[in-house]
């Protein structure tokens, strides 16, 4: 049996100063940065009738595996998917996923909305339960929130998408994992330029330095690239610019070993054109007369650093070292009135000025060895992750006039929270036969935070809490045929509650906001099992089918979103069950067939007394379904269309409203042509093309029945790259 080969990867830490003068020298000089290699390379295998099918490494496993050998439900979108659209949001390129829905809020204060198997439904911004990875380096931060707002679509090489109970191998908030890679610099040095615009004052431009060197010893490929992204919105108080850099550099060191180091910054200024009632919504989708009068909005920056060295120890070990450093600041304006802060003394303001240092480091060791006869493969390793916020809030007004918002007035919180986790795991694959494998994994996962209360005129709401637990899981793998395979999998799963969600505690009877941290807050923990098949279809196809069910006990919800602050409860348990199909089929060289259906039945337990005993998870749509057709030689005409299906989803614990389900039809064309040194890419495409009203996404439980964030009507985009070769 042929031992897979494995690459892990390291991060060191640097201060965000250095983190932009770096980038700044970077983008300077010319010089590359970029990180670790992202195992874009592939492996043959034959298929019955003899003809090969070559298959993308897949790194969600730790591996270094196949999507088709994983004993999981693991999924592969190329960058491509993303090169013929605007490449600014998530929602572009990941409805062929099944088993995930990405929601684009039209909001880019919020960022999109992640949802896994039900997961991630609760967040108002950010994603919650899902693990996020950007080339290998966390974009979750310890307590389990992770940010996406740093993928650099415009460089995308490929998206993995890793589903059901393996996830849990990554620790906590493990609901799901998606694992981003970013193109490595390869082949003859070259710039490439793009440009993008199109409805509501969309415009996106961008530019990429990148090329590959011979040498052994010394800097082997490089890649750097910038983006910058401007919008007026779709609606009322909903413009925004966002600007990204990146840097990558991979070098080779005496010794044989690899070190490669990746930089990037993103600045983010938004405005937050907040949720609409139902009524709202059927008058003027496009209205934001409460975001309109508070000036909501959102300014974000983050720099970040890490550094990853591979080591082949010798024939049968590999050593891998990551480390990472960043600084992150977000200030928020909100939509909250001045009598809910003046007469509450323990409200903290409608203003967040959040600045949050971050970083962590893993070791893991690779070891191909035998088992009683037997080929196996055993990865060990430790990770660590830490941050500490310096959480302040703000009225939004200022005294005594109480009447003009969106302002910085008085303090009203000053507080410092710091997480940190510290995880050993193992894990191991052994092959019993051509034909059989089994997989089992081990990890201790344990989160403490501390929070000290630097605002003390009204009490010291000072606190501690530590969570912990045993996660383990395993697969079997059964290949009775060259085109067929199946397994079944289980495992644990663990949620901590993350340091927002811990911030605020709900409101009490009489409707006033509570003091102190919401310690009764429990982790959600988790129980899940997994069967699944995988057929290879002629001449180019893949066919994926899974069969899920989760049972969570105390599983973190949303209790309510009021006034632009959210508080969460633990549910007695709840339930999510369902199926998931894919088909994958490529023909004729240069066309492609995707399909996607979903099926999740989330449901809250029987909880005695409780309004939301045995009712729907809201956010959660129980049917999804994407298919989409396309046309895309090398050089030509281009052309295709998709349809994507949501089923109606709840809004709110009782299922008192719902947002309707909805189709909608996509078309997209475009050319492509060779000219000397020059390739040139042209694509236009309509989205929502019947121009259609619906809902996007929904705020789950917001206490002014604000749940509704409407979709955009028919909306055109187009745009050309350009790349010359040297």
């Amino acid at each position: 049996m042929q031992i897979l080969r494995l690459r892990p990867r390291l991060f060191v830490p640097a201060r965000p100063s250095l983190l932009q003068c770096a980038v700044s020298m970077v983008l300077a000089s010319g010089a590359g940065v970029v990180l670790a290699q992202t195992t874009t390379d592939t492996q043959t295998r034959v298929q019955s009738d003899g003809k090969t099918l070559d298959e993308v490494t897949v790194t969600a496993t730790r591996q270094n595996t196949t999507q088709w050998q994983a004993p999981a439900s693991i999924q592969v979108v190329d960058g491509i998917a993303f090169e013929r659209n605007v490449q600014v949001n998530l929602s572009e390129g990941l409805a062929a996923v099944p088993g995930l829905q990405v929601r684009n809020r039209q909001n880019y204060a919020q960022d999109v909305q992640l949802i896994m198997r039900g997961f991630g439904a609760r967040s108002t911004f950010g994603v919650r339960g899902i693990r996020v990875y950007v080339d290998d380096v966390p974009a979750t931060m310890p307590d389990g929130q992770s940010q996406t707002s740093h993928i650099d679509l415009f460089t995308l090489d490929r998206m993995e998408v890793l589903n059901g109970p393996l996830s849990g191998m990554y620790g906590n908030a493990s609901g799901g994992v998606l694992l981003a890679y970013t193109q490595d610099g390869q082949g003859p040095a070259s710039i490439t330029t793009s440009a993008a615009a199109g409805s509501d004052g969309m415009r996106r431009w961008g530019l990429r330095v990148q090329g590959a060197t011979d040498a052994q010893v010394g800097v082997q490929n490089y890649s750097l690239s910038t983006t910058r992204f401007d919008t007026d919105g779709y609606r009322q108080q909903a413009q925004a610019q966002k600007g990204l850099a990146n840097a990558k550099l991979g070098i080779g060191l005496h010794d044989g070993s690899r070190l490669k180091i990746v930089l990037n910054h993103v600045d983010v200024q938004a405005q937050d054109p907040l949720g609409q009632t139902r009524a709202q919504m059927l008058q003027d989708r496009r209205q934001s007369p409460t975001a309109v009068q508070f000036d909501t909005r959102k300014t974000v920056r983050q720099s970040q650093v890490g550094l990853v060295w591979d080591k082949k120890l010798n024939a049968d070990q590999q050593l891998h070292v990551m480390g990472y450093y960043g600084q992150r600041s977000n200030r928020q304006y909100q939509s909250i009135p001045s009598a809910a802060q003046i007469n509450n003394a323990g409200h903290s303001g409608g203003v967040i000025d959040l600045n949050r240092d971050y970083g962590g480091a893993e070791a893991r060791l690779t070891s191909a060895l035998q088992v009683a006869g037997y080929d196996a493969l055993l990865v060990t390793g430790l990770s660590y992750d830490a941050l500490k916020d310096a959480r302040s809030g703000y009225e939004n007004f200022i005294r005594p006039a109480n009447t003009s918002y969106g302002v910085k007035g008085a303090m009203r919180r000053d507080e410092t929270n710091r997480v940190n986790s510290l995880d050993p795991y193992a894990q191991a694959t052994v092959w019993l036969s051509p034909q059989w494998s089994v997989d089992g994994a081990l990890r201790y996962s344990q989160v403490r935070f501390r929070s000290r209360d630097l605002y003390l005129s009204n009490g010291d709401d000072s606190g501690s809490t530590r969570y912990s637990a045993w996660l383990p899981s395993a697969a079997i793998r059964w290949q009775p045929t060259e085109a067929w395979s199946f397994y079944a999998s289980a495992g644990r799963g663990f949620e901590t509650p993350t340091a927002n969600e811990l911030a605020y505690r709900p409101r009490d009877a009489a409707g006033q906001q509570q003091l102190g941290l919401n310690l009764d807050l429990k982790p959600a923990r988790s129980t899940s099992w997994e069967l699944g098949s995988k057929w290879r279809v002629h001449p180019q196809g893949l066919v994926t089918a899974a069969v899920f069910q989760i049972d969570t006990k105390q599983d973190i919800v949303s209790a309510e979103n009021n006034n632009g602050k959210g508080s969460f409860r633990n549910a007695a348990k709840t339930s999510r069950k369902g199926v998931e199909l894919s088909y994958r089929q490529s023909w004729l060289e240069h066309a492609q067939l995707d399909f996607a259906y979903t099926y999740t039945r989330a449901r809250y337990g029987q909880d005695a007394g409780a309004a939301w005993s045995g009712k729907r998870i809201p956010g959660v749509p129980q049917q999804s379904a994407y298919a989409s057709v396309r046309w895309a030689p090398d050089t030509g005409w281009q052309a295709g269309a998709d349809v994507q299906a949501l089923s109606r989803i709840a809004v709110n614990d009782a299922n008192a409203e719902f947002a309707n389900g909805f189709a909608t039809l996509g078309l997209s064309g475009g050319y492509a042509w060779k000219q000397g040194a020059w390739r040139w890419q042209w694509f236009a495409r309509v989205d929502n093309a019947q121009d259609k009203d619906y809902v996007g996404s929904v705020i789950v439980n917001d206490g002014n029945s604000r749940f509704y964030e409407p979709a955009a009507g028919r909306q055109w985009s187009t745009g050309l790259t350009a790349t010359w070769q040297f």
